[in-house]
């Protein structure tokens, strides 16, 4: 049981890894154009969108740099656990390198598959992808400012409380 656990979160930051390297290959291959006709068009996550293409130095290097480097090293580590602990628990230390490099091979090629494939993606549908992360950065933020717009009126209310 322990083990598919274990196994369901490798894949979600192998997926997770591939998917920020598509948002980072993605803001590169973007054009502006469009978005400023849907900026117009006052289409919600549009003025977002042009800058993480205006950005996309920086949004590439994030998406794929950062994330994608401690995605591979943390995944890289989850195999090492699995492997180390399934070895000791089933007591087949004579057969710990063969099952280590069957597990590094996997989560190397689920990788590097699916970044190939991620990128390929992002490039051909590079304008779509950053509408799409900029819809969700901008509800993101905007529930961020929601909340501490409601933080705020809460104290407003109690302190009004208080004097009266």
């Amino acid at each position: 049981m322990v083990y598919w656990v274990s196994v369901v979160v490798l894949l979600v930051v192998i997926l997770l890894g591939i998917l920020f390297d598509a948002i980072g290959t993605a803001a590169t291959a973007a054009s502006e154009k469009p978005f400023h006709a849907m900026a117009s068009d006052r289409v919600f996550g549009a003025k977002k969108a042009i800058e993480l293409v205006r950005k996309a130095d920086q949004v590439a290097s994030f998406c794929n740099d950062v994330v994608g480097d401690i995605c591979g090293t943390v995944s890289g580590s989850i195999g090492a656990a699995l492997v180390i602990d399934f070895v000791m628990k089933k007591n087949i230390l004579h057969f710990r390198n063969l099952f280590s490099i069957i597990v590094i091979g996997l989560i190397s090629s689920l990788t590097v598959g699916g970044k190939a494939f991620g990128k390929s993606f992002a490039i051909k549908e590079s304008n779509q992808v950053v509408l799409w992360v900029a819809v969700v950065l901008e509800k993101f933020e905007h529930l961020i400012r929601c909340g501490k717009k409601n933080k705020g009126n809460n104290k407003n209310k109690r302190e009004k409380n208080k004097k009266t």
